[in-house]
């Protein structure tokens, strides 16, 4: 495939799938996107950061060929004036495996959302996001190491399916019309409207991939979040097709939490994965006040969006907090913050959520090794008080570096 102006490197090879699994070659061509503001500053840190631990786990027999795909700023810049290149989502699909920095997003009138629209032009279906907790991290939390989940938001439907109808419009009276009148449905004039869209197809693959995702990873438990005592036509069906799709796929290595008390008193049968549901309301004071109970999160997609942010303030903040979004194949691992244009090329921003999305695209194709060196670096470094200056405002005895500094204690400590 030719492309006008992305070059893949002639020296890689691409990963390919076969038998509905990853084929992870010795030197795979990874895509990257710089992003927006500080996305320049974080991701050339953490590049550092990546090829030297791929250089320290193997010693040169691996090593990642880097191919930059170009979106946002940069890609206006490139494409005359196009944001969203119509080449760079076809490299994306092609090479199969991606990692981008933080893009502008704007709110209010202006091009639509280029997270959004990548997600939805790839079907990008899941959201997935981590929440651990490194020793030494500021933390608003009394026991911060009992957090310890990671996070499956829908990513295509429920408000990520933009159908909405602004106020005094055409569109909008039409609808409202049709709703008043036809529907019976009652509300203020001249309200905003929008539809909230949740399907068993995008519910089912969802927790599917929750689930199957803690059968591999040995998590004991699975926990459907929904706002289902309202909304019972879609967060509702949210939980019962979730509850559905355990019970007819994974009815050998799932029990639903009902079933833990009627026959098993409470004590998980060894093996087993416990399928459990929770408001969404009261789930945000749970992972406050009980954490250690949950594991693996399914969740709609707006709960989603509240629900990792709200975790990540609980081990340290946005900053470190990594993510993902995937289809069954296709994944594009992701700063999880903002562009932050008032910092952009100061190198003083923490490149962590950054460095860890790549981490987690490591593990994705089964490079663990190099996770873990990641981990053990970091983790090592907030021991010696090294940090940026987010942390160090919140750390006493602490050493504020650069971002580039960070990224050099961290290779340091591998």
């Amino acid at each position: 495939m030719s492309y006008e102006h992305i070059k893949i490197p002639a020296s890689g090879t691409k990963i390919t799938i076969e038998n509905d699994k990853l084929v992870v070659p010795e030197n795979p061509i990874l895509g990257f996107v710089e992003g927006d503001g500080i996305g320049g500053d974080i991701t050339r840190a953490s590049m550092r950061v990546w090829n030297a631990a791929v250089e320290k786990a193997y010693g040169g027999k691996r090593k990642v060929h880097w191919a930059e795909l170009y979106l946002g700023e940069k890609a206006a810049g490139i494409y005359d004036g196009n944001y969203f290149p119509a080449e760079t989502l076809e490299a994306v699909q092609d090479l199969i495996v991606s990692v981008k920095g933080p893009l502008t997003t704007p709110v209010g009138g202006g091009f639509r959302s280029l997270n959004v629209s990548l997600r939805q032009d790839l079907d990008l279906y899941a959201c997935v996001r981590p929440v651990d907790y490194f020793d030494g991290v500021p933390s608003p939390m009394k026991n911060p190491e009992d957090v310890h989940a990671i996070i499956f938001r829908e990513n295509t439907e429920d408000v990520y399916a933009g159908i909405e109808y602004e106020s005094g419009t055409p569109e909008n009276e039409k609808l409202a019309k049709f709703l008043r009148e036809e529907m019976g449905a009652e509300f203020f004039e001249g309200a905003g409207l929008g539809i909230k869209p949740i399907s068993a197809f995008g519910s089912k693959r969802l927790v599917r991939k929750a689930i199957q995702y803690a059968i591999d990873h040995n998590h004991d438990s699975v926990t459907l979040v929904h706002k289902g005592n309202i909304q019972k036509f879609t967060e509702g069906a949210f939980r019962k097709w979730g509850y559905e799709v355990a019970a007819e796929e994974f009815g050998e290595q799932t029990i639903s939490e009902a079933e833990l008390w009627d026959k098993f008193d409470g004590k998980r049968p060894e093996g087993k994965i416990v399928i459990k549901d929770r408001i969404a309301d009261i789930m945000f004071q749970l992972m406050q006040l009980r954490p250690a109970e949950f594991s693996v999160i399914a969740t709609t997609n707006l709960n989603g969006d509240y629900l990792s942010d709200a975790l990540a303030a609980e081990v340290g903040g946005m900053g470190i907090a990594p993510g993902a979004n995937m289809a069954d194949h296709i994944a594009v691992f992701e700063a999880t913050h903002g562009t932050a244009p008032k910092y952009a090329d100061l190198d003083k921003v923490n490149p962590s959520s950054l460095m860890f999305s790549g981490s987690m695209m490591f593990e994705y194709i089964g490079w663990t090794e190099v996770t873990e060196l990641i981990a053990k670096a970091f983790g090592k470094t907030i021991q010696q008080k090294i940090v940026t200056y987010d942390f160090a405002r919140q750390m006493e005895g602490a050493t504020e570096v650069s971002t580039s500094a960070f990224a050099d204690a961290l290779i340091a400590n591998m």
